[in-house]
């Protein structure tokens, strides 16, 4: 299995950016899908942005489209999420996933979590 763990999160104003983090150790990072899901309070998690196991393909939830870029380097075995123009809807906990057999586009088969980063986006 594969580990994951989410770094970056933090404090932001609206209009500003972060850039999470998500190290993967344990397998062969390539062979995983990987994704970026989030969860607000009293919200259920949902899906923000997909990456397919080269980068070649992604695929981002609507809310989030021209404003977030999900990447990957395989090299160094880590997932990306840079967000732009934060909006304070944007605000949650965001977790990285990754599966073999995940799918970008039904945003299932994601076997694999880390355990999650805080955004906070100020109005």
């Amino acid at each position: 299995q594969v580990q994951l763990v989410e770094s970056g999160g933090g404090l932001v104003q609206a209009g500003g950016s972060l850039r999470l983090s998500c190290a993967a150790s344990g397998r062969t990072f390539s062979n995983y899908v990987m994704g970026w899901f989030r969860q607000a309070p009293g919200k259920e998690r949902e899906f923000v942005a997909g990456i397919s196991w080269t980068g070649g393909s992604t695929s981002y939830a609507d809310s989030v489209k021209a404003r977030f870029t999900i990447s990957r380097d395989n090299a160094k075995n880590t997932a990306y999420l840079q967000m732009n123009s934060l909006k304070p809807e944007d605000a949650a906990v965001y977790y990285c996933a990754g599966g073999i057999g995940a799918n970008i586009y039904t945003k299932r088969g994601y076997d694999y979590w880390g355990q999650g980063t805080q955004v906070t986006v100020s109005s």
